[in-house]
């Protein structure tokens, strides 16, 4: 016969307790009616949970490679839950009913289901594991997921009555319990559970434990919560409504909004579950709550909450981030000048006015200059150590360069977006100084020999002029001298002289005028390098530092729309 009875009863979703003399139980066609009614099949999220569950979706994603996994270890698990929940049955409200020891939250689970379901007593702790009452079926995959097992899984018996259709009431362990193994499973049913019923007595109200541990970290958790002052028969006169308003505050202090004056937040009651004061006014209010069908969506809203709060230091700069437009000019001006732009365009005018001079001067000046280029081996000596000097201290002003830009875009970021963008700036840094010496000695033989003005001719030939009538004016003077030509050294020596003169002042006005052609030759020649160098920073330190702020700021949409309107 006992056989049969459990075989009667082994259907793996809800173990009945056995009634006591005198109940009655709820008849086995009424559960197979609210099978019927209660699919255990949840509809999906709609509405702000579901835009802000896929930007939080989207938040991990970019961030993996960025952040470390266990910053996003709490995003991951709320993500998990949420599609774990969105499974299960929509039409179930699981309400957990935690508290210290002592507080009578087993006495009150009971006077809710008006069922002797969880043992009370003096023993201490009296509540090992969950306990879960169902008012109707449908809920096994709920009782699953809080890995209750059949044994403890009861029904009320007035689970046909329509107050509480669709709830199911679960009885933790003490949350301070001296078990370890007894607090984890209250911890772990806790995160779980759709709403929750804070069960607090006079004596332990106030306790340090709930208040750090529970009801402050849980503080945004306020809509899905019950506070209720259990014991209030042991309070003599007004004691009650004082003990209550303390609890009032104290919530208050914890940052638990209450849902007072039409406000949404926190249910605060005070019962009596020994003597029914107040259970009626409790039970009628988780009514009212597990009809509305809004708990899950309201305890995962929280929840995303909970975890946008923990993640707003990686994603919210402190200022105003990026690269403006004097960082990026401050930065091409460096490598400009490592490149030696301007000692470029200074060194292309010099030429400029070293080819007016050599296609303009005098013979004279010319042989003067071809000596000149006789001593030049010591000279070249000491231009090529000052080069080597110079191609030290130019990789010296490229890492200086990299360095400001990488701080200055980096500048206020959360720690590891502003890593990221000094790691990328660092990597496009890698072989930028030898790219700028090929690029500056590409520009060298592009630019070639400068070139020559179109009255550069005329000028040459108003040389050679010069130095026919100083030759012609010689030659008159020398024939004179020696006899050949009639005397008369006034007219040749003047001829002489004009040409002597003549000679310089053409050279002179020559330089007089390539000085413009020249300067905008070498300004022209500084302008192309440091256009060429500016090109090369971007390519390879601006463009991926902004491809990295450009992914923060992605990153950082998103986060607003995980952290929402508040």
């Amino acid at each position: 016969m006992t056989q049969q009875v459990e075989d009667q009863w082994a259907d793996g979703l809800i173990a009945r307790r056995a009634p006591e003399p005198g109940e009655t139980s709820a008849p086995e066609d009424e559960d197979q009616e609210d099978d019927l009614e209660f699919e255990p099949i949840g509809g999906p999220y709609v509405g702000a949970v579901r835009g802000r569950l896929d930007a939080l979706r989207e938040l991990v994603g970019l961030s993996r490679t960025r952040i470390a996994a266990e910053a996003l270890a709490e995003a991951g698990r709320v993500l998990d839950e949420a599609s774990a929940r969105q499974r299960l049955s929509a039409r179930h409200t699981v309400v957990a009913v935690a508290g210290a020891t002592g507080s009578g939250k087993s006495t009150l689970f009971n006077a809710l289901a008006r069922s002797q379901i969880s043992d009370t007593g003096l023993r201490r702790p009296t509540t090992g594991a969950p306990i879960a009452c169902s008012w109707t079926d449908g809920a096994a995959g709920l009782l699953d997921r809080l890995g209750i097992p059949g044994r403890l899984r009861r029904r009320p018996l007035d689970s046909a009555g329509a107050d509480l259709e669709g709830l199911v009431l679960v009885d933790l362990p003490d949350v301070d319990s001296a078990v370890v193994s007894h607090r984890q499973a209250a911890d772990r049913v806790l995160a779980l559970v759709d709403a929750i019923v804070w069960v607090v007595d006079p004596e332990k109200y106030a306790d340090a434990v709930l208040h750090e541990r529970y009801l402050r970290p849980l503080a945004g958790h306020a809509e899905v919560s019950f506070v209720v002052l259990n014991q209030v028969d042991r309070l003599p006169g007004e004691a009650a409504d004082q003990v209550l308003d303390d609890l009032r505050r104290l919530l208050d202090e914890d940052g638990m909004a209450l849902g007072e004056h039409g406000e949404p937040g926190a249910t605060v009651l005070s019962v009596s579950a020994l003597t029914g004061k107040g259970v009626g006014e409790l039970r009628e209010q988780l009514g009212r709550f597990v009809q509305e069908r809004g708990a899950a969506a309201r305890r995962l809203a929280a929840d995303v909450d909970a975890a946008a709060a923990e993640l707003r230091p990686l994603y919210v700069a402190d200022g105003r981030s990026g690269l403006d437009e004097r960082a990026r000019k401050d930065f091409a001006d460096r490598l400009a000048a490592a490149v030696g732009a301007s000692a470029a365009g200074e060194a292309a005018e010099r030429e400029w006015q070293r080819n007016a001079q050599h296609a303009c001067g005098t013979p004279w000046l010319r042989l003067w200059r071809w000596l000149d280029r006789l001593r030049g081996p010591a000279a070249q000596r000491t231009r090529a150590d000052a080069e080597v000097e110079e191609e030290v201290t130019a990789r010296q002003r490229v890492e200086q360069a990299v360095r400001t830009v990488a701080d200055e875009a980096s500048a206020g970021l959360p720690a590891p977006w502003a890593q990221a963008v000094r790691e990328s700036a660092v990597r496009g840094a890698e072989g930028l100084p030898e790219a700028l010496d090929e690029l500056a000695a590409r520009e060298e033989l592009e630019r070639g020999t400068s070139p020559r003005p179109p009255w550069w001719p005329a000028a040459v030939l108003a040389q050679m002029v010069m130095t026919g009538i100083q030759i012609f004016g010689g030659l008159w003077l020398l024939g004179q001298i020696v006899g050949v030509l009639q005397p008369g050294l006034i007219v040749p020596a003047l001829v002489m002289l004009g040409g002597i003169v003549g000679g310089p002042l053409v050279e002179w006005a020559c330089a007089v005028a390539a000085r413009g052609p020249g300067r905008r030759y070498g300004q022209e020649t500084e302008r192309r390098l440091r256009e060429a160098a500016a090109g090369c920073g971007r390519a390879r330190v601006l463009d991926p530092v902004a491809t990295e702020l450009l992914r923060y700021r992605e990153v950082r949409e998103q986060y607003a729309a995980v952290a929402g309107p508040g």
